[in-house]
């Protein structure tokens, strides 16, 4: 039997500081994430995790 390697990904749901928009980003965004209603950057890539500039809420499982 083997065993599934655990997802060290996920979504997470953030909240735009400028326009109230809450949105589901994924955690390993490999682009800038903009916020679909104002524009304003939500999460910037970094090489693995994403830096939320945004707040975030939850993550999602």
């Amino acid at each position: 039997m083997r065993k599934v390697k655990d997802c060290k990904t996920s979504f997470v749901k953030v909240r735009c500081s400028k326009c109230k928009n809450e949105q589901n980003v994924f955690n390993s965004a490999s682009t800038k994430v903009n916020c679909l209603v104002c524009g304003e950057v939500l999460a910037e890539p970094t090489g693995g995790k994403a830096n939320f500039i945004a707040k975030v809420l939850e993550i999602l499982p």
